[in-house]
């Protein structure tokens, strides 16, 4: 007898389903609140999946020269991003005493352990190894990042392309220590400044880089100011400092490519 497939079948949501527990078995105003804060966190590593997935095609098509896909690729990382935006207007329906109420229950988990969200920040470029010392309770997510840490970023694949179509992009640049964190060049801004004014085609490129690198700014001030709307200047889940230190992490990932919009 043959099974036909399912929509459920398909994408597994039996199993996607049975994903949602809370933590305690509480009073019903807690287990409401609380399936909320679950499922808007497993969401956005659904979509941190993706953009994952994302920026390995779009490097390997910018390494290909492949300008069409690479830049329709970046719109849609771009688009993503503006999803993980909007998440955050559902979690600020969420009250601090709403919050409050199951917050205990987190105990040390905390989203800074998001072993995804620390493999885009090394795939755009913002490498610590320090940072790997934080998952010996993630075999998996340290073995992954440790992956990235030494792989090329979407900032060395933008070089290649750019070398590949003409601008003379210094061989120190193509052939760089992958695992250090990218620094502003002098050297690099006057290139970029050459390719605005002669190669739209590339400029393109580099506008839709900026877009990504707006994107996470954007995520990340909106992240700021709802952990402030709902937890003020306490001490952040898992012991980190809260929102001085999400605020701290508002910075560009390619600061070649904002430095010189006052030099166009």
């Amino acid at each position: 007898m043959t099974h036909n497939l399912t929509y459920g079948d398909y994408l597994q949501l039996d199993a996607l389903l049975s994903l949602q527990s809370p933590t305690r078995n509480g009073p019903h105003t807690i287990e409401h609140d609380e399936l909320l804060f679950i499922i808007i966190h497993q969401v956005y590593e659904l979509w941190f999946k993706e953009i994952l997935h994302e920026l390995e095609y779009v490097q390997a098509r910018l390494r290909l020269g492949d300008t069409p896909r690479a830049t329709h690729t970046l719109r849609r990382i771009l688009t993503i991003l503006k999803i993980t935006v909007s998440q955050v207007d559902i979690l600020e329906t969420m009250t601090p005493l709403e919050f409050n109420s199951f917050r205990g229950f987190l105990e040390t988990a905390s989203g800074f352990q998001s072993a995804q969200f620390r493999e885009i920040e090394f795939m755009l470029g913002h490498k610590r190894a320090n940072i790997l010392n934080h998952y010996a309770d993630d075999p998996a997510g340290l073995s992954r990042l440790r992956t990235r840490y030494a792989e090329a970023t979407l900032w060395d694949a933008f070089l290649h392309y750019l070398h590949c179509n003409g601008h003379p992009i210094p061989a120190e640049h193509l052939n760089r220590d992958v695992t250090a964190a990218l620094k502003p060049s002098e050297e690099i801004q006057a290139i970029l400044i050459d390719v605005y004014r002669s190669d739209p085609e590339s400029s393109n490129v580099c506008e839709r880089l900026v877009d990504i690198d707006e994107g996470l700014q954007e995520w990340r001030y909106r992240h700021v100011k709802m952990v402030e709307r709902t937890i003020g200047m306490k001490t952040g889940t898992g012991g980190s400092s809260g929102v001085q230190y999400l605020a701290a992490t508002i910075k560009s990932f390619f600061p070649d490519l904002w430095i010189i919009r006052s030099q166009l």
